[in-house]
């Protein structure tokens, strides 16, 4: 996973959290005040009935008439808290508290409407006889307060019936307040419960959002670290491995890093390294050849000027001293047609005659070695002059014992000196022919790649010695006992004033392969 996708699935999760937290959080503020304004409904109902209680004692107790006003008030405050908490709350307790409010209402306005009818009842009857009119006080100040009590007093004071209208009004009277206490203490009940109830479910909905915030916040500190630290310190152990890695190129020293596993930023950095460092390497060693290239290019150009010096001096004696040779020969010879003479003076004739000539060729080689003068160029068929260059060989019985394979196009053309690479390919055919001691394979292959002509030339001999690979171009380096060591010079100077190059492989015991490179257009 990349490291951008990290980030976005860190900052997404954390978000996530984040939200559900916060919409937890606003529902659970949303239920918390929806509870709480039940609870204050809940509470103003119980104080509300409550107050309801005490002015309904007061009035039967006490008779206090104006506690008849407060009573209905208050029954109006419920009804209106009771109307209200309907519209917003469907609850079986308010529809309850309700019908008992209704039932209540109805029973006090009897209970009104008889203590009326019971005090117009005593007016009337009070002027009938003045000698109970200290029991007319008392009957009207507790009637409310013990009404059967009452009832029986009057029946025995006056000669009232039990069907008596106000005998009937103080039974029921009785009767309504017995029933209205049984509904005032309902009410007090379904008020308090209800109380109970919203304070019990302020209380959850309060200890829900404290639990869910005792889960979802260390959920987002957890994620948060994580995102924090897990890709924090994983990109920051791996931006030190790549800093040693670059601090280590700088001193030169090369080498790749572990592709990580993890397919992110990072790892597509430490690839890009990887082949930044490969191509050092391969600049490095690509400087290295040139570095090389150069030297052997300083070396050759010094030593062809001394070479050039010493050969044009030493071609005039030279051709004196074969030319004496010459003339000693022809006198020896006749001399030999009249006389006989002494095997030594012909042999050394014979000798000085030969090693002159060798000595010329070594001169010869020296001066083309050291010519300045740059190639001829013409376009030439590369193929048939290497067929040439075998078959003349062939001829002269130089490759009698080895056989040789072609492999190239009928047709290559490219722009070279003919008389040149001629030099060229006799010298590495005969150094093939001598490393095989005149008996083997060798094998040439000719192929055009990209814009360039490429030779390979192969020989199934002794092969050269590790030791001796970075010396073979050198001048007058050899491994021959009668060699100059100036063929693979002349070769290697031929090939690059043709702007091409020349590398060797080698396999002691197994052959070597030298590939020619040079370019196929002017």
């Amino acid at each position: 996973m990349s490291l951008k996708k990290k980030i976005i699935l860190g900052f997404l999760t954390s978000s996530i959290i984040i939200v559900v937290l916060m919409v937890f959080a606003y529902t659970s503020f949303i239920e918390i005040r929806r509870e709480i304004r039940y609870l204050e409904l809940s509470d103003n109902l119980r104080s509300k009935s409550l107050q309801l209680r005490r002015h309904e004692k007061n009035f039967f107790l006490y008779m206090d008439v104006s506690a008849i006003m407060k009573v209905h008030t208050y029954l109006n405050d419920i009804r209106l808290l009771l109307n209200q908490g309907r519209s917003a709350y469907k609850n079986q307790e308010l529809l309850e508290l309700g019908e008992r409010i209704d039932e209540y209402e109805q029973k006090f306005n009897r209970i009104e409407r008889i203590f009326r009818e019971v005090q117009e009842r005593l007016t009337k009857l009070k002027p009938s006889d003045s000698r109970y009119s200290v029991f007319f006080e008392l009957i009207e100040s507790t009637f409310l307060e013990r009404p059967i009590i009452n009832a029986e007093l009057l029946k025995k004071t006056f000669p009232l019936s039990e069907d008596d209208l106000i005998i009937t009004n103080l039974q029921e009277l009785n009767t309504e307040m017995t029933a209205i206490r049984k509904d005032g203490e309902e009410i007090l009940t379904i008020a308090n419960d209800m109380d109970k109830s919203a304070r019990e479910k302020v209380d959850k909905a309060i200890a829900a959002s404290q639990k869910t915030a005792l889960i979802l916040f260390p959920m987002f500190l957890f994620v948060g670290l994580w995102a924090f630290f897990g890709i924090s310190q994983s990109i920051v152990k791996r931006l030190k491995i790549l800093s040693d890695a670059i601090e280590e190129t700088g001193k030169g020293h090369f080498s790749s890093l572990k592709i990580p596993e993890k397919q992110d930023e990072i790892g597509l950095l430490i690839k890009t390294f990887n082949k930044m460092e490969a191509d050092l390497i391969a600049r490095d060693k690509e400087l290295i050849r040139k570095n090389e290239e150069l030297l052997q290019s300083r070396k050759l150009a010094s030593i062809g000027t001394l070479a050039s010096g010493v050969a044009h001096e030493l071609n005039n004696p030279l051709n004196n001293i074969y030319l004496a040779s010459q003339i000693l020969s022809r006198e020896i010879d006749r001399i030999m047609e009249i006389d006989v003479c002494p095997e030594i003076i012909t042999e050394s004739v014979r000798d000085i005659s030969s090693q002159t000539l060798r000595v010329k060729r070594i001169v010869s080689d020296l001066l083309e070695f050291a010519r300045e003068k740059g190639p001829e160029l013409k376009m030439i068929n590369i193929v048939n002059l290497i067929n040439d260059m075998l078959n003349q060989m062939k001829m002269s019985g130089e490759m009698l014992n080895v056989q040789f394979s072609l492999t190239a196009p009928k047709n290559i053309e490219l722009p070279a000196d003919r008389h040149l690479m001629e030099q060229v390919f006799i010298n590495l055919f005969g150094n093939a022919v001598d490393a095989m001691e005149g008996k083997g394979v060798l094998g040439i292959i000719i192929e055009r790649i990209n814009n360039s002509v490429q030779i390979k030339i192969s020989d199934t001999g002794k092969g050269i010695l590790p030791k001796d690979m970075s010396r073979i171009f050198d001048p007058f380096f050899t491994t021959k006992e009668k060699g100059t060591g100036l063929g693979l010079a002349i070769a290697y100077n031929i090939i690059t004033k043709h702007n091409g190059k020349i590398d060797v492989e080698s396999e002691p015991e197994k052959g070597t392969t030298f590939t020619i490179t040079l370019p196929g257009e002017e």
